[in-house]
């Protein structure tokens, strides 16, 4: 960040119970969007705009432990999780307050909600700019193109004119201590948007060029729409291909258990290894990697390296997917294959999937899970160990001519070196 420019915080507006989604155990702000909760796309998308410092995160308490689940993987210091209120307005003056007392207090806010998973890099500069070329407010804002009727309570209805009307959204920009002040002079009150505190004022928003596709999630079925927003910016389509084996032996402690595709099964026998032997989380984690070209699951996390031992190879899968999210990647599809004769995969299919889609924040729909013998054949068909293959797809950002350049100079520089 230019140390020069004044400093802005953000605020993620994530405190909504979500009851239009539909979903009492999920608010939509948690919802699994292709790898990763609607929240942590959003946040995301602050964290890479350069101009952006402290970002603090308003939810429900009893939310907690799923927001720091939604966050996992994030090493940034700049990020405070704060406890809301009982409407926006007092979860974004409770919020507002807490980044007031941080030590660099900053000069600009943007207040964004949640549920825009679809934000662009494009429109977070717009608003940036805005504020640093002087105005208190910066709302992105389109103009109304439908045609607009009213319904009276006696089920009248009259067309209205749509000349000068906009439809507005998030992230709205301001000056940080004129909206505190306002939130603070109007805490009693709950407006739909934070630029209408100006607007009480006498005070007007500065409008800049909304973006038609920076949705928010409000109805089931809007998911699907982000997904198609998100998808269609990451052209660059791979596989990755993963394979893992382990040797089965009897219980070697009270806690060493079969673990199969992120679920314990019952046998009498577990899978030997520095971690728990998990084949089919190692399988996909190594694919993962592989369309990453980030190397393979040992690489990351050594056999030799203490720290493993014994590990929850849902760990391992997780940080392969976080590096996939690092470059801007999305899982669209999973596909696990698990080989043996023994224990039956086919009564655990279920959780199976279940359990990696959970790991993973995918859709049911997106995780395959299989099983085949080898029909006696070869050590799985004598029972000697349990194997697992697995194929995964995923969506990146295509490259730019320059990205590619970039990549071509780092490959020369190592090359001089290896020379």
């Amino acid at each position: 960040m230019d140390n020069n420019k004044p400093t802005i915080a953000a605020l993620v507006v994530a405190a909504g119970s979500g009851t239009r989604f539909g979903d009492a155990q999920m608010p939509k702000q948690y919802a699994p969007l292709l790898g990763r909760p609607v929240l942590r796309w959003s946040v995301d998308a602050l964290r890479a705009q350069g101009d952006v410092g402290v970002i603090g995160i308003v939810i429900q308490p009893e939310h907690r432990a799923t927001c720091e689940a939604a966050l996992a993987g994030i090493e940034n210091a700049n990020i405070l999780i704060i406890d809301g209120g009982a409407t926006r307005q007092q979860s974004v003056r409770l919020g507002l307050d807490a980044l007031a007392a941080v030590a660099a207090r900053p000069a600009h806010v943007l207040i964004h909600d949640a549920a825009r998973p679809c934000v662009s890099a494009a429109l977070l500069h717009a608003v940036c700019d805005a504020l640093r070329a002087g105005h208190t407010a910066a709302i992105p804002a389109l103009p109304v193109t439908d045609t607009v009727k009213k319904r009276d309570e006696d089920g009248a209805v009259t067309t209205q004119s749509r000349d000068g009307l906009f439809t507005v959204q998030t992230p709205q920009g301001f000056a940080f201590d004129a909206i505190h002040t306002l939130h603070r002079q109007f805490e009693s009150e709950s407006l739909t948007d934070d630029a209408a505190l100006l607007e009480r004022t006498g005070q007007n928003p500065h409008f800049v060029t909304g973006q038609r596709d920076n949705i928010k999630i409000t109805w089931p079925d809007d998911i699907a729409l982000a997904e198609s927003i998100l998808s269609s910016t990451r052209a660059d389509i791979r596989t990755g291909k993963g394979y893992d084996v382990h040797r089965l032996v009897p219980p070697q402690h009270d806690l060493h258990k079969l673990m199969i595709g992120g679920i314990i099964i019952p046998h009498d026998k577990a899978l030997e290894g520095h971690s728990d032997a998990d084949v089919g989380l190692h399988a996909i984690t190594d694919a993962l990697l592989g369309t990453i070209c980030d190397g393979d699951i040992g690489m990351h996390f050594s056999p030799k390296d203490a720290r493993w031992k014994g590990a929850d190879s849902g760990m391992f899968l997780q940080h392969a997917a976080a590096l996939l999210a690092a470059q801007g990647g999305v899982i669209t599809h999973i596909d696990l294959t698990v080989i043996c004769e023994m224990p039956k995969i086919g009564p655990h299919r279920d959780a199976m999937r279940a359990r990696i889609a959970e790991l993973l924040h995918l859709p049911l729909r997106r995780v395959s899970v299989k099983a085949t013998t080898t029909e006696g054949l070869g050590f799985t068909g004598r029972g000697e160990g349990i194997a697992a293959e697995a194929v995964v797809t995923v969506r990146l950002p295509f490259e730019t001519p320059a990205d590619m350049s970039a990549h071509s100079t780092e490959i020369n520089t190592a090359t001089r070196k290896a020379i």
